[in-house]
This record gives structure tokens, C-alpha cells and sequence, in this order.
């Protein structure tokens, strides 16, 4: 009964303040161990589901790897820190091989932003597989150190953010405002073929 002190009971529909306290107390026991049991099943879930994007032969995945430079592992051409995000990163498993990691979650962009602290270790990803022609890749939306916290794979655009003085919100389309893109179009055109082409292909 000390317990109860400390636990305020609601007042029971049809009941006054001198009601029952048996009936009291087995509502206070129900609704305990109704709100335990929803506790249960939400600690028990998964801590992320990996979005859909409606591609090719989609198929949600969490497994854990370990974070490898691939032009190392195929040519034994092997700089330090997988290359310091320069070169594209996989994950070595110990049950599908070595898989490429070729996606993030901002657009126009790959994952090695995501991965490059990893290199060498090992990485638990959560995030979506596509294959096609038989080539198989994985995007991955969530990352963690085992038993560690998840985070987003969004760390491209809050690195691109933090280079071009913006806030990380502005920078998901940071294609419209990179540098080197911008170059690139006033140099080549959009379509690549110079800028003559492409007044007469977007003037038709």
C-alpha cells in the first residue's frame, strides 16, 4: 500500500471519491500492465525500417560489415584510409561477400562521406539492396557502430553544408549550387555538348 501513495489513481467512471478502493486498485494494476506491455512490444521493434524507393527489385536489409576501399580489394592498390573519400567503399561480410555500397540518402550522391570513418571497422547498416543485370548494390539510409547509436546517411550534404558556409536544410539540392558543378556547365554546357546545342535543344 506505500506504493500506492506515490501513484495517484484516476477517478473511476461511476464511481465517487469514496468508491470501491478494490476497484481502484485493479484499475490502476490494469492500466500498469497494459502500458508495460505496450513499452514491451515498442522496445522489442526494430530501432529503423529502411524507406522504400520504389526501384528495381528492392528488398530491405540490416547487416553488418566490414567498411573496405573496393579498388583495394580487386587491385591490392591500397592507400591509407580507404583513400580518404576519394575512392568508392563496400562492406566484407562473412555470408554475401563484399557488397558495394553505392547509395546515401541525398540525392546525386554516393556513400562514401557515410563510410569513410569506418574504413577498417566494422559498420551495421540499415537500408535498401537493388540489382539489376545482375549487379547488385545497397543503399544505406542508417549506420551505427555495433551497439552504438544509428544516425542518418546524410552526412554528404552536412559536409557540403558546413564547406560552403550553409545551413544543412539548404543543402539537400547542393547540386544547383556547387562550384565545381557550376564549372562544369558553364564550361560544357547542360547537355555536355556545349552551350550552342544547348540553346538550340531547349529552344525548339
Amino acid at each position: 500500500m506505500k506504493l500506492l501513495a506515490f501513484c495517484p489513481l484516476k477517478q473511476i467512471p461511476g464511481t465517487d471519491d469514496t468508491g470501491d478502493i478494490d476497484m481502484k486498485i485493479g484499475y490502476f494494476i490494469t492500466m500498469t500492465f497494459s502500458a508495460f506491455l505496450l513499452f514491451s512490444v515498442v522496445s522489442m521493434a526494430p530501432a529503423w525500417a529502411a524507406k522504400s524507393w520504389g526501384v528495381s527489385n528492392e528488398e530491405k536489409a540490416v547487416f553488418t560489415g566490414l567498411v573496405v576501399d573496393i579498388t583495394c580489394e580487386l587491385t591490392g592498390n591500397c592507400p591509407v584510409d580507404c583513400g580518404d573519400g576519394q575512392r568508392q567503399l563496400g562492406l566484407k561480410t562473412d555470408d554475401q561477400g563484399t557488397i558495394l555500397v553505392s547509395k546515401n540518402l541525398t540525392l546525386y550522391t554516393g556513400a562514401t562521406e557515410e563510410l569513410k570513418s569506418f574504413c577498417g571497422k566494422l559498420v551495421e547498416v540499415d537500408g535498401l539492396f537493388t540489382e539489376n543485370r545482375g549487379v547488385r548494390f545497397f543503399q544505406v539510409q542508417k549506420m551505427r557502430p555495433p551497439g552504438g547509436s544509428w544516425q542518418k546517411a546524410t552526412l554528404f550534404h552536412n559536409s557540403w553544408a558546413a564547406e560552403h558556409d550553409t545551413k544543412p536544410r539548404k543543402a539537400k539540392r547542393w547540386y544547383r549550387k556547387d562550384p565545381r558543378i557550376q564549372t562544369i556547365i558553364e564550361r560544357d554546357g547542360y547537355l555536355g555538348l556545349g552551350s550552342a546545342e544547348d540553346e538550340k535543344f531547349f529552344n525548339k
